[in-house]
Formats: C-alpha cells, structure tokens, sequence
C-alpha cells in the first residue's frame, strides 16, 4: 500500500557578461532560461560552487554539452549551466544584446572569533552553532540588525549583524530597511504581487513524528522545515505574511495545525511532505486537496510546480486528510518528491530544488489569487 505523508538578500543586482572566449565564439549556441531562477556553476555538477544566477528570459551563449550540462562563460572563466533548464533558439529569435542579468550570490563573513549562530533573529533564541573569524556564508536576509544564513544540509541560522562585515546599522544607529533576497527574484515577481496575503506553511511531521523514512535512513522531519524556510522567504518577499507551523524538531498534532491556521485571517493552507513507497521506481511530485476552494489551489500549485522543477507530475488528486479536511482556509497538501526512489532523493537535497520549489509555489499563489 502507498503511504503518502502528511531563498539571498539582494545587496547589489549586477550586469554580468556571459563573455565567451574568442576561439569559440563560432560554434557557440544560443539558448533562453526557461525556468525560474537557474543556477550558474563552475562545473558540470550539482556540487559544483554557484558563480551567480540566471531568471526566466535571460539568453546565453554555450559551446559544449557534457552529461546533460552545456558549457559556458562567466565573467571570462568556463561556467556549466544545466541543460534541461534551456530553450534552443534560431537566429531570429536572439536578442540584439548577447548578455544575461545575473543575480549575484551575497555572502557574508564573520569578523570575530566564537560568534554564536542563532535559531532566530536576536540573543534571546537558542544558540544552534558557532563560527570563527573568517568563516562566510551565503546571505538569506537581513531582519533589523541580524542576518540569517544558509548552513549545510538545507538549514538556516541567524547572527548579529555587527559581528560581520556587513553591519546592518547605519552610522546614527537606525536599522537599515531588510534587504531583498536575490535568490527569491524572478520574472513573475511583482512587488506587493501577494501583500495582504497570510498563507500557513506546514512543514510536516517533527519530533517523535519522523514520516516517511528514506533511503539511507533520512527522516522526512528533517526534510520539511528547510523547505519550508526557503517558500516562506520567498513569500514575504512577494509581500506575504507568513506563519509556519513548527520552526523546529518538535511534535505538533493533526489538530494543532489546523488550529493554527484557524486562529489566523488565512488566505491558504500548504502543508509541505515528502513521499515513500516500497517500490524504488515510484517517483514525482503530487498535490492533495479536499474542498473546492482547496481543488483550484492545488491546480494552480501543481502547474506551476510541473513547470519550474524536473521530478515527474503525478498531478492532483482529492484527499480525506485530517490538516485538509479541518482547514477552514483553501487548502493543499504537497508531497514533494518520494525519497525512497535515488533520483528524486538526489535532487531533493539540493538548494537548487528549494529555490525551485520556492518559486513554484509562490507563482501558483499568484496565479491563484488572480
């Protein structure tokens, strides 16, 4: 039987030439960005440094393919691109300007020695982790004098501003306004595009509720609330509010959920969750919902989902679950992958794929509300 269980702030956008070395500049191939935010990297490979961003639109020059990544340049040094991301085009289709507008990757690095990483913005959360002079991370976004980072395995810290060499107090001690996250900026972002909307995220499981377990023994729990952080990001910074309904590895009931988002003026209801099955080829992402506000929610969602990442469209499909049932808000529930199938697992845990998510979802809100 199937079980089914229940984004970098932008500190400057910069013009980027993708400058191809001259000795190619005959064979090189022009192809347009067809996917949300996509990844430059300094070589064929997931694992491979991100050098910068490329958004929906931008055109680029390639010279070779190699194991389905095609070969590029970026700021004169060789850059790999995935292919699957790409639209080929013909001469009549190029834009007269051959360049891209990339997206920079902020960072951040720390200025003192045992600088505490915190679960949220300011000294009265917990300490997560620590960090030495001259360690950098990426750049999330900035809230009042704290940055939040991006630390391994898909999760996320905050530290104090003034312990870094991005100080977010000005000099007459005022806060800066928080910075845009770069990571979360695409063509179909609208400023305001979602302002006044409160959405509830779900991250599935926690605590003595581990879900579905994967390949190699992964938690589902441990799963959901990274990707969770990167939708929320992504929101706010289409002028959402967000809730999210565990910030932690903590139990939270059936009931507390759906709670949660009663207590609230919600617009929608998005409970997050990853697949498992016994049979290793089972794979895709799929949407639940149960009333018919929740059903044109889950089409809106599962479209835009089907068109920014690569795992297989298992398309919509109405569910009797608790957290969709008692919601009084539209309502979906998203599993997001089956990670007991080595393909989709891979691509799950990737940065890349929560950005991708995170953009998926924020446009079908788009869409939806329209």
């Amino acid at each position: 039987m199937r079980t089914f269980r229940p984004i970098i702030t932008i500190g400057f956008i910069l013009l980027v030439l993708l400058i191809p070395i001259s000795g190619h500049a005959e064979s090189a191939k022009t192809y347009e960005v067809s996917t949300g935010v996509l990844n430059v990297r300094s070589e064929p490979s997931l694992n491979a440094n991100t050098l910068g961003i490329l958004t929906k639109g931008n055109q680029v020059q390639v010279f070779q393919e190699q194991y389905g990544w095609v070969q590029t340049y970026y700021q004169g040094k060789e850059a790999w691109i995935a292919k699957h991301h790409l639209i080929p085009l013909d001469e009549s289709q190029v834009s007269q300007v051959k360049q891209a507008t990339v997206l920079s990757i902020e960072t951040i690095t720390i200025t003192a020695d045992g600088v505490n990483i915190r679960s949220g913005p300011g000294e009265e959360y917990p300490v997560i982790g620590s960090a030495s002079s001259g360690k950098t991370y990426e750049l999330i976004h900035t809230e009042g004098s704290w940055h939040k980072v991006s630390l391994k395995g898909g999760k996320t810290g905050w530290v104090a501003s003034k312990l870094t060499n991005k100080n977010a107090v000005n000099n007459s001690g005022n806060s800066e306004k928080p910075k845009v996250n770069a990571k979360t900026l695409s063509p179909t972002k609208q400023s305001g595009s979602l302002s006044d909307r409160h959405i509830v995220l779900d991250p599935g499981h926690g605590g003595r509720d581990p879900g579905a377990i994967g390949l190699g023994g992964i938690y589902e729990k441990s799963l959901t609330p990274p990707i969770a952080n990167r939708v929320a990001d992504r929101l706010r910074n289409a002028g959402a509010n967000v809730t999210i309904t565990r910030e932690g590895d903590y139990y939270v009931s059936l009931e507390q959920r759906a709670a949660i988002s009663n207590s609230h003026d919600t617009d929608a209801f998005i409970s997050l969750h990853f697949n498992a099955y016994p049979i290793l080829s089972a794979q895709g992402i799929s949407t639940f919902y149960y009333s018919r506000p929740g059903q044109q929610l889950a089409k809106s969602v599962q479209a835009s989902l089907y068109s920014n990442v690569t795992l297989y469209n298992r398309g919509i499909k109405r569910e009797d679950y608790h957290v969709l049932r008692n919601t009084a808000a539209p309502a979906i529930l998203i599993e997001l992958g089956f990670i007991t199938n080595p393909h989709d697992l891979n691509i799950i845990q990737t940065v890349d794929y929560e950005q991708q998510v995170a953009e998926a979802i924020t446009s079908g809100l788009i869409d939806y509300f329209k």
